[in-house]
């Protein structure tokens, strides 16, 4: 019988305004409680890796009993708890995701970003897909923004084409396919999750799971929304046309991280 237990992946930068929200967020969307939730850090010079530390050692106080402490009870014991960790890795998110992955102790993996907000019963859904035989896939996405430009970008997420798919949108595989396809590609600096999920359409093998994420407009904000999102746009371009993963990271910090 295939396994109900997810680890959930999340690579942080410079999260400390958003990643208590988040974590309190995923905690009280789960249907079920034997998952694992891993928090990679890519070197933060803020307060997150505090803040991480100090949500989990009170998440820990105040829901592990003496006998839940044990690992061989904590996943079996029908009040089972959420186990959250903290690791540090080099900068980089496929480097990250990747740390996330080897420490992961489930058959089946969520990436998400620090900035977006899974639905209600995420792993419930995730798990109902793994057990049809679907090994990897996503959910919708919607902006917490109503800008026209954004409401027309998260509508195509609900079509099944790689041109639709993006990092934020999160992701959901089995562990055995993601290390048969050997994760993610470190060389990439930007784009990582946009070329393994091509890699995964490449095998005919993603769904889409018919409810929606929420993800952080703050970066449109911040950068103009109409200006990134042609910048986003040229990138996939620029990669459909052979760029490689240095000459789109050099187009994204002369255009985007620089403005």
């Amino acid at each position: 019988m295939k396994s109900s237990k997810i680890s959930i992946i999340i690579p942080v930068f410079n999260e400390a305004t958003t990643i208590t929200k988040l974590l309190e967020t995923l905690l009280s969307r789960m249907r079920f409680r034997q998952h694992e939730i891993l928090l990679v850090d890519g070197g933060s010079t803020d307060e997150t890796t505090t803040i991480i530390s100090n949500f989990i050692a009170n998440y820990n106080r105040t829901h592990h009993t003496e006998k839940e402490r044990c690992v061989d009870q904590l996943f079996s014991s029908d009040e089972a708890v959420v186990r959250l960790q903290l690791f540090s890795s080099e900068k980089g998110r496929a480097k990250q995701m990747n740390l996330g992955a080897q420490k992961a102790t489930s058959d089946i993996l969520y990436f998400l970003h620090a900035d977006t907000f899974p639905p209600t019963h995420f792993d419930d859904y995730i798990v109902k897909e793994i057990h049809q035989g679907n090994k990897a896939g996503c959910f919708r996405m919607k902006f917490d923004s109503w800008h026209p430009v954004l409401l027309v970008s998260q509508f195509f997420t609900r079509f099944n084409l790689r041109w639709c798919r993006g990092g934020d949108q999160s992701l959901f595989v089995e562990k055995a396919f993601f290390e048969e396809l050997n994760g993610f590609d470190e060389s990439y600096t930007i784009y990582e999750d946009c070329e393994f999920i091509n890699r995964l359409y490449d095998c005919e093998e993603f769904t889409i799971i018919p409810k929606s994420v929420t993800t952080s407009a703050r970066k449109y904000k911040s950068k103009g929304t109409w200006k990134l999102q042609y910048h986003f746009a040229m990138i996939h371009l620029k990669k459909s046309k052979g760029a490689t993963p240095e000459e789109l990271y050099a187009y994204y910090q002369k255009h985007v991280a620089s403005s």
